[in-house]
């Protein structure tokens, strides 16, 4: 049987320009970032180690794509972003939508959630 995979769809768009613009963001107007995700995962620069590790524990692949690339890949969906989501075979279902990862304190308190809800 194939691993679930968990699919970390973020509220920011791909591509360099896009990067470094989500840094000089971060770094100067934390405050007014719109990705909760990203904030809760990464710092300016890269993925916090713990969340690193916390991912590697799991027994589930892992993906990640920025909002352009999950508009491409699928198009038919239409959630609110920033999103988890599990893909088993072809069926993809919401773990954590936006309003659940904007609730979150900290990067605890998301890897409970996951925890919780792939278990």
């Amino acid at each position: 049987m194939d691993r679930p995979r968990l699919i970390f769809v973020y509220r920011a768009d791909s591509g360099l320009f896009n990067t470094l613009s989500d840094m000089a963001h971060k770094l100067f107007s934390p405050q007014t970032y719109e990705c909760r995700l990203c904030e809760l995962t990464h710092g300016v620069f890269t993925m916090h180690r713990q969340f690193r590790d916390f991912l590697s524990e799991l027994d589930a692949e892992v993906e990640y794509l920025h909002r352009d690339q999950f508009k491409e890949s699928f198009p038919e969906q239409d959630i609110e972003l920033p999103a988890i989501l599990l893909r088993r075979g072809s069926e993809l279902e919401p773990l954590l939508g936006a309003e659940a990862i904007q609730s979150l304190t900290s990067l605890s308190d998301l890897e409970s959630k996951l925890r919780a809800v792939i278990n």
